[in-house]
């Protein structure tokens, strides 16, 4: 039987990024001894006021269908925080609720973009980034955010990527996976090039509550920005509520009505007791997020020190996030066969930087969001794997039952 061509510009890189991961989960549920540094969450869980505000609007009757474009309790909400903590002039009419941000990504993809546009994509980028972009048709030009510049964007790059059929920039701030944040003075350049030829911009600020070093800056917060910019966000990292699929996109007027067209028939509306416990979240102070930052800050630090030292590895303090990207190109092994072998013969599950883009090619990503206990375990399982390849020894894997 014949599939749709979009089945091919689904598929790429992103689709076959997980699989040591998968293979990582499935050793963990026979019970073997694995440490998963493959994904973005943390140990923590989901405020407790914040699942009490969702049992009470579910036994309360909030179960039915719900405004395809979000309660009106939660975009008030998030519009009231963006103005508050990242000074975007927006107001409820200018929110939409989406299942994620990864929802949100797909969805201003396909209001923006069609087949022969062109997009700059700052790289490395969401491994989701790829498929979601070429769904529409649209061709990729990636704007290189090098190592050698610690993973900020080469400006003369997007200004030389700039072209007659170029409708969007798609950015990613604080970046997953390299942690990087972008400044006033980046963002202020994406801007001028964003008016100058009259494109949009969508800025994926999932991270923007867990930043380390340097301050967050949403691009649509500057002049001339709000009316071109669609900003997406979620309350999975900053709220520990990756499984609540609690997101929302802020644009025009214009782009939220046709938000409404397609969320129509696609979601249909989200569950109305997830929203009410995510407008809670964000109309509460909470200590939560603060705490939790926190505590991840610290988790880096001690992921960083572990592994800095060690001759054949390469580390970056990233500014922001969960994530380390741990440079191994000296180690003798391309960072597939690292990735790979450091399951196989040490039982730690990481992501091959290479998945993001060329910018990361020759990297892992590693997520500091685990327990402190797994952290220690697994950042020395990766110094022993790396240890041993200089010295030639051999690794015995006791971790794993089989391979």
């Amino acid at each position: 039987m014949r599939f749709s061509k979009l089945t091919s510009r689904i598929a790429g890189r992103g689709a076959a990024a997980w699989d040591v991961h998968a293979r990582a989960l499935a050793a963990q549920a026979k019970g073997e001894d694995v440490v998963v540094m493959s994904l973005g969450e943390t140990d923590f869980t989901t405020p407790d006021a914040v699942i009490d505000e969702a049992v009470r609007a579910m036994r309360a009757g909030d179960t039915l269908y719900t405004p395809i474009r979000g309660q009106a309790r939660l975009r008030r909400a998030v519009a009231n925080w963006a103005r508050t903590n990242h000074g975007i002039a927006v107001k409820e009419d200018g929110v939409a609720i989406t299942a994620g941000c990864q929802n949100a990504v797909f969805i201003a993809a396909q209001l923006l973009l069609e087949k022969g546009d062109e997009v700059l994509v700052l790289e490395p980028m969401y491994v989701t980034y790829e498929a979601s972009l070429r769904a529409t048709g649209a061709i990729l030009k990636p704007v290189a955010c090098p190592a050698s510049q610690r993973f900020h964007p080469d400006m003369a790059a997007m200004r030389a990527a700039i072209g007659p059929r170029t409708r969007a920039i798609f950015l990613a701030t604080p970046v997953n996976p390299s942690g990087a944040v972008l400044t006033r003075e980046e963002l202020g350049e994406i801007a001028e090039i964003a008016q100058k030829h009259d494109l949009w911009v969508v800025s994926d600020e999932v991270y923007a509550e867990l930043v380390y070093e340097g301050s967050h800056l949403s691009i649509a917060s500057l002049k001339g920005m709000a009316e071109r910019t669609v900003t997406l966000g979620s309350l999975s990292k900053s709220h520990a509520m990756t499984g609540w699929r609690a997101g929302w996109a802020m644009g025009p007027d214009s782009f939220i009505a046709h938000m409404f067209n397609l969320m129509l028939c696609m979601t249909y509306g989200q569950p109305g007791f997830v929203q009410q416990g995510a407008a809670l979240a964000l109309e509460r102070e909470m200590e939560f997020p603060a705490k939790l930052r926190e505590a991840l800050r610290r988790r880096r630090d001690k992921l960083f020190a572990i592994l800095s030292p060690v001759p054949n590895l390469t580390c970056w303090l990233p500014e922001a996030g969960m994530f380390l990207l741990l440079g191994v190109e000296n180690s003798g092994l391309t960072s597939q066969e690292f990735n790979r072998r450091l399951f196989e013969e040490e039982g730690v599950a990481t992501v091959d930087g290479g998945a993001f883009g060329a910018s990361t090619a020759g990297t892992l990503r590693l997520s500091f969001a685990v327990s402190d206990d797994q952290l220690e375990k697994g950042g020395e399982r990766i110094r022993h794997f790396a240890e041993s390849l200089l010295s030639g020894e051999g690794v015995s894997c006791p971790h794993l039952a089989s391979n």
